[in-house]
């Protein structure tokens, strides 16, 4: 496998993770908009604490904002 397919590889892989992420926010949050998905998508991926700090309306999300993740 050259080191181009190598990379092809990696980077599906990486999307097809973003992309199961993404399907378990909106299987939890349901009637949340694209933004609150995406918020709720960046809590999952970066951790509360940088979420909050790149986007600070995190804070505005109801009670539902889920802080066990590290």
């Amino acid at each position: 496998m050259t080191a181009e397919q190598k990379l092809l590889v990696s980077l599906q892989m990486s999307q097809t993770v973003r992309d199961l992420a993404l399907a378990g926010v909106r299987e939890r949050f349901p009637h949340a908009g694209l933004r609150e998905q995406f918020l709720r998508l960046a809590i999952v991926t970066l951790g509360l604490e940088l979420a909050q700090a790149a986007y600070p309306e995190i804070a505005a999300l109801d009670s539902h904002v889920e802080r066990s993740h590290p």
